[in-house]
This record gives structure tokens, sequence and C-alpha cells, in this order.
């Protein structure tokens, strides 16, 4: 992957929902203009979601999910429909299609209803108007694109995706429909002025593809140069002389995890320091409620049940993060005979209450709103959750020097800290 391809998880995610045989694949198609999904006569076509990595204009880079029907039938359509809920996780902007010719259904209410709990934005699209009798363009179809909107409270826009018809404008919705891009989600780039200095520590992973950086690599590297600002990358063994060789104070050292107390004993004591899990950290979820979460590796009991979790399922090290280094490091900080599962992959575990921690990975696989959504499971079975980089500077004993460029963050580790040992905060 180069440095100007947006991955997966950087792309607006534009889902499309409805029944079967509504025309999802065909309005997929035609907005693509390619062929993206299978288009049949017979329903159910589509089994498992179907992903496709686009250029859509106005939108730019975006990822279209085309989905199995939710009236699917018998076991395997049960499956599909699983599979189909669980796109809603990750859905930045619905679709939701009805066939012109039969109407909406109880069907079409229910995935409203929860595109509206998850507060999705949603388009209605009403398909098929070249079936219609006056062939889409007259008072028919307008009237009954408004008589969807009265029943569900959200646009409705009639397409024939068959002859092309709607398309266009339908595009331009695209574009109004979402809520304009926040700079607080930037991965690092917020932090920084033109001209700054920002180190990098980048061990050579054995796990990314030979000639590579790691995705967190190249994106922070991709932030801080959008930023006008100079990336330097060395890795830990010569980050002291790295530090030594600049002319002028770097505006941050960021690390790899993994090598948090090397670093931090190379880095000068007034030099931020923090590692690229804990950027993602703040990028793709709620930092604060996450360092809150390392405060519960201090609560773990013998025999307590821990989840790691991680998105991207690449080829397993004997050195590897997840499955090694992170279960070894808890157990040497804690003192505790733990259990430890592991979650890898796209599908996150959907009863996590019997867990007395998670330790989410960085998230760079997936986006915003599906890290968020994980959040929320987590939170609603009352289970405390960390990230990769947060939980490792706490057991090594440098949180407090690894959240220093975050201000609210620090504050949380404080009323957290205070909390633990009975002190009551002021103010």
């Amino acid at each position: 992957m180069s440095l100007n391809d947006s991955p997966r998880a950087s792309r607006l995610h534009i889902a499309v929902f409805g029944r079967r045989n509504a025309g999802k694949s065909s309005l997929i198609n035609a907005l693509a203009r390619q062929e993206v999904s299978v288009v049949s006569p017979v329903q159910g076509t589509t089994t498992d979601p179907v992903y496709k990595s686009m250029e859509l204009l106005p939108l730019g880079a975006v990822v279209l999910i085309d989905t199995a029907g939710l009236d699917d039938e018998g076991e395997l359509g049960e499956q599909r429909k699983k599979k189909t809920m669980e796109v809603l996780y990750k859905t930045d902007l619905a679709l939701l299609v009805i066939n012109a010719l039969e109407g909406f259904t109880a069907y079409d209410e229910k995935i409203a209803d929860l595109l509206k709990e998850r507060n999705i934005p949603v388009i209605g699209i009403l398909n098929k108007t070249d079936l219609l009798p006056d062939r889409g363009i007259g008072r028919d179809a307008q009237a009954q694109a408004d008589l969807c909107r009265e029943q569900f409270g959200f646009r409705f826009m009639p397409v024939s995706a068959a002859v092309q018809e709607g398309i266009s404008p339908l595009r331009q919705a695209l574009s109004t429909a979402l809520p304009a891009s926040d700079d607080k989600f930037r991965i690092i780039g917020d932090l920084l002025s033109p001209g700054d200095l920002v180190v990098l520590v980048t061990p050579i992973d054995k796990a990314a593809p030979k000639g590579r950086l790691i995705l967190p690599q190249q994106q922070t590297i991709r932030d801080i140069l959008e930023s006008d600002a100079i990336a330097i990358v060395t890795k830990e063994h010569e980050l002291k002389l790295t530090l030594e060789s600049l002319g002028r104070k770097p505006r941050m050292v960021v690390t790899d995890s993994q090598v948090f107390l090397k670093a931090a004993a190379d880095t000068p004591p007034d030099v931020p320091l923090t590692s690229f899990s804990i950027l993602f950290a703040r990028q793709k979820g709620d930092l604060e409620e996450l360092v809150r979460g390392a405060r519960a590796i201090d609560r773990l009991r013998d025999g307590d049940k821990v989840l790691i979790a991680e998105p991207c399922t690449h080829h397993t090290q004997p050195d590897d993060i997840g499955s090694v280094k992170l279960p070894r490091w808890i157990r040497q900080a804690t003192g505790r005979r733990l259990e430890f599962h592991h979650a890898n992959g796209m599908t996150f575990p959907e009863d996590v209450q019997d867990y007395a921690l998670i330790v989410h990975c960085g998230g760079c696989m997936i986006n915003r709103r599906q890290m968020l959504w994980r959040m929320e499971q987590a939170a609603a079975s009352r289970v405390p959750i960390v990230n990769y980089g947060v939980a490792i500077a706490h057991v090594q004993g440098i949180l407090e020097r690894a959240i220093s460029p975050f201000l609210l963050a620090r504050l949380a580790w404080e009323e957290e800290s205070a909390a633990a040992s009975g002190v009551i905060m002021e103010g």
C-alpha cells in the first residue's frame, strides 16, 4: 500500500440495506459505475456482505457495502441476517432500499428503527420506479416517496438503478447527509504546527509485509506531512543518537508501544512522548475511557478472564504482542493467575460480561464507529476496556508520561487515581 492509498478503515462506510430483491446490488453497481455486486432475478443472491473500496464523487474515498436481504429465510438465512446486522456497527451512512412495486413492510421498519437507534444518517431509496405505470418520472413515484418519508421520518428519493434514473441526484445527496468532518479525530496533525519535528520510533515489525512499515506508522507519517510538519523515522536503538543529532528539540516522540521503556529512557523528560497505539486510541475510540480502563488492571484477581481483541488477522509471530507479550506483561505486573482469551478478526463477542477486562489493539483496521460500538458493548456489560498502548504504558509505570500530550486523558487518569485512593477531587 502506498502512502497515497486510503485504507478501508479510513474510508466512509456506506451500507445498503433492504429486503431481498429490492435492487440493492443494482443500486450499488449504479453508484459505482461498475459491476461490484452480482445482480440476479433470483432472491437472496447476495449472501455475505460485499465490500468495495472506491472513489465516489463528491465524497471521495468510500467503502460501499452490499448486504443480504433482511427477510432471508431458513438456517442459512439467519446466518446471513446476522452478518447483515454486524454491518450496522461499522456504517457511517445507510441507504434503505424499498421496492417501489411492493412498498414498505415490517422488515423495512425494523431496520429503520435500528438505524435510528444507532444515530446513523439514512437516505431512503424508492427503487425500480421505471416499472411504475408512469415510469417513475411523475407524481406517483414522488407521492410514494413522500409517503415513505412520512412513515420513516427521513428523506426518500425515487430511483431506478436499472435505467440510471435519479442516480446523479443521489450521489449529491450522499455528500450532504453526513456531518462535517472534525479535525478532532486526526491522528496527530491537530497537535502540530507547521515546521514541527516529530521523531517516530519504528522497530521493524516481523508481522509486516516485507519492505513495508505497518499501517499505523504509514498513516501517522502521512498525517504529519499533511500538517506541514517534519517526520523523522528511526529504530529504537538509534533513538538517542537521532535526538542528539537534531539541531532543535522535537515537538514529540511517538514510539511503538512494544519499546516504550527503551524510548522513555532515551527521550529527554521535557520532550512529550506517546505511542502509535495511544494516538489511534484517541482517533478511533474514546481515549479518556480507555485510560480509565487501565486502572482495572490493578484490580484483577486470580482466575479472572481477560479478552485480548484484535480486528486484524495477521500471521502470529513467536513474540506476538497480543498472544505473547501482553499476557506476560500483565501477569508480571499483577502477579495474578489469569485466563486470557483472544478475539481475532472482524467479529466481536456478543457476550462479554464474563470478562474482568478487555484489552483492545489500536484498531487501525476498523473505523471509528465500529470501535465505539465495541466500547459501548463493554460499557453495557460493565466490563472495563483498555487499549494496547495504554495498558503497556500502565504496566510499565509510564502511563502519566505517555498521555501527557492529552489534557482530557490526563484529567481522566487523575480522577481515576483519586477514586482508587479514596480521595475526592475538587472542582
